[in-house]
């Protein structure tokens, strides 16, 4: 499946996604969900940080132990 569609919008098909968005959130929810999106993506890079550095020593004890 590709997303090739996503290259076609335009501003108008913003502008409605956005109109469609708030009716369905409301605007006073949108600040709030907003944040909570920006909370959880910050929350998965750390996620992905810790993960590599966990690769990366687990990578060192076994070539020390070699």
């Amino acid at each position: 499946m590709t997303l090739a569609f996503i290259r076609n919008i335009g501003g108008p098909e913003v502008l409605i996604i956005l109109v469609v968005v708030v009716l369905l959130f409301g605007a006073t929810k949108l600040p709030q969900l907003a944040r909570s999106l920006g909370a959880s993506a910050k929350e998965f890079r750390k996620g992905i940080a810790q993960g590599v550095e966990d690769e990366e020593s687990s990578t060192e004890d076994s070539s020390r132990r070699s």
